[in-house]
């Protein structure tokens, strides 16, 4: 059980964990019921978030010179390409 702290202006801050796990963002509304024992909140409609994965493919970066090969960043093969290369 989390404490809470109000603020001169009436605001309290919910901890980043419970807004996770309940997926609230900037924008998600709560409401508030006044019951005989004390206060109870009720998420009511969070902010969506986009799940990045699902856009991937989406930008594509413009072709620039030869395309690169998977060897081209293996760095045990850069040394040997540089070993034999040299007179």
């Amino acid at each position: 059980m989390s404490t809470l702290l109000v603020s001169s202006k009436g605001q309290i801050v919910l901890p980043a964990e419970l807004r996770r796990r309940l997926g609230m963002g900037a924008g998600a509304r709560i409401e508030v019921f006044e019951e005989s024992d004390g206060l109870k909140l009720r998420v009511v409609r969070s902010v969506a978030t986009a799940d990045m994965t699902s856009m991937a493919g989406l930008v594509k970066a413009p072709a620039r010179g030869v395309p690169r090969r998977l060897e081209d960043f293996d760095p045990a093969s850069l040394l040997n390409r540089s070993r034999h290369s040299k007179p």
